[in-house]
């Protein structure tokens, strides 16, 4: 139950309106224990910073802030709905999340909340003469916290929504579960491949909804097996679809399946927390929309293909890593290994068909399999050259200009 807390309440504090809401409430909360430090202020200060000096500026930032916030939401919802609809809409969720945008959205609300709660209560004279030092204190604060939010919008607008940035978002979210695939292999479960199958008298453990499988707390899961002396079979790792009453595993030994059950999150949506391969995917769907013949732009789909392979290299180095630990550390659960091929195919296969017909595009996928095969990780070479072989099977069969076939060729042999 643990993982399951501590998963909603990441996803709660990266939903904007949660993050925000915070924002707000902590200005609220610091507007309405002013008046409890005031007890010991100087007489010159409280004669200094009266409320007449300090109502004018939170007039100004009330009203300013207002409009601040409203102008920029509407900027960062049409951003946003313009880079999903040149890229692809599973990019919609990732950009949401983006920390620059929700951090300066907060400081504008908290701003906004600060100075309105502390004009309604000088108003209800609830302040006395003294609380004025120390609104007038918070409200230099929130100044200068206006001024940094404002300076770093400015900076994050001149390229919010482009399309550089958005395959940047997707890249860096792409990374994450891969690099937790480096350091903790089969999300620290015991690989199938390794394991024995699961004996007919199993029990099995059913979907008790349809939808993607998101998360899998393997920690909570692994202890409450042991206690049951029992063994789970995944046969549905992260970003698996799964039917209402179809299996999610199978179970070996003496445990309440409902008890188990609880220990895996799905939705209607794939997330990349744990799901190593959906990030892949996600720049994959962009390089194909390139490739359409509606917006045509190869260059994106090349670039798509510079960072799958930059992607698959650095995790290639760190599955080498000398120092990597690939002890199971829940040895009650099985579970299926991510693949490079899983991961070749996920980013380059439907590329390789929408631009199949494409020289440049081809080209580029020629030079980056021949790169990978060169990895000291020996599934990713060996996957890359698969890769690779398949590419040659569609300039074959898709390139009719013999000199272009011919120096397609060439590139692939590595010249």
């Amino acid at each position: 139950m643990r993982e399951r807390v501590l998963l909603w309440l990441s996803r709660l504090w990266r939903r904007p309106g949660i993050r925000i809401s915070a924002f707000g409430a902590a200005a609220l909360l610091v507007a309405l224990i002013a008046p409890l430090l005031d007890q010991s202020l100087p007489e010159w200060m409280v004669e200094r910073f009266s409320r007449d000096a300090v109502l004018p500026i939170l007039n100004i930032l009330a009203s300013s802030m207002l409009a601040v916030t409203t102008f920029s939401l509407g900027i960062m919802v049409q951003a946003f709905r313009s880079a999903a609809g040149q890229a692809t809409p599973r990019v919609y969720r990732i950009l949401m999340q983006d920390m620059t945008t929700l951090n300066v959205m907060s400081v504008f609300v908290g701003a906004f909340l600060f100075s309105l709660a502390s004009i309604v209560m000088f108003r209800a004279k609830l302040y006395g003469e003294s609380a004025a030092v120390i609104v007038f204190a918070m409200t230099m604060v929130c100044i200068v916290m206006i001024v940094v939010a404002i300076l770093r919008w400015i900076a994050h607008l001149s390229q919010l929504g482009s399309l550089h940035h958005t395959l940047t978002a997707v890249e860096t979210a792409a990374r994450q579960p891969l690099e937790s695939l480096a350091k903790t292999p089969n999300l620290g479960a015991r690989p199938a491949k390794n394991a024995p199958p699961a004996p007919d008298d199993a029990s099995v453990l059913m979907s008790p909804v349809t939808g993607f499988v998101q998360y899998i707390s393997l920690g909570e899961l692994n202890g409450q097996l042991a206690d049951g002396d029992a063994t789970l079979w995944v046969t549905t790792p992260p970003g698996s679809w799964v039917l209402k009453g179809t299996p999610l595993g199978y179970v070996h030994g003496d445990c309440d399946l409902d008890t188990l059950l609880e220990n895996f999150t799905l939705g209607d949506e794939r997330t990349v927390e744990q799901d190593a391969r959906f990030g892949l995917v996600i720049l994959s769907e962009v390089a194909s929309r390139a490739l359409s013949p509606g917006v045509n732009d190869p260059g994106t789909a090349i670039d798509v293909i510079h960072r799958i392979e930059r992607i698959l290299w650095q995790l290639g180095t760190e599955m080498c890593a000398e120092d990597r630990d690939t002890t199971p550390l829940y040895d009650r659960v099985i579970i299926g290994t991510v693949t490079a091929g899983d991961l070749l195919h996920d980013g380059y296969d439907s590329l390789m068909e929408d631009g199949g017909n494409r020289f440049d595009v081809m080209a580029q996928m020629l030079k980056a399999a021949n790169r990978l095969s060169k990895s000291d990780w020996r599934d990713l070479a060996h996957s890359a050259e698969s890769t690779r072989a398949s590419a040659l099977r569609i300039i074959e069969r898709r390139i009719d200009d013999p000199e272009h076939l011919a120096m397609l060729k060439e590139k692939a042999n590595g010249a």
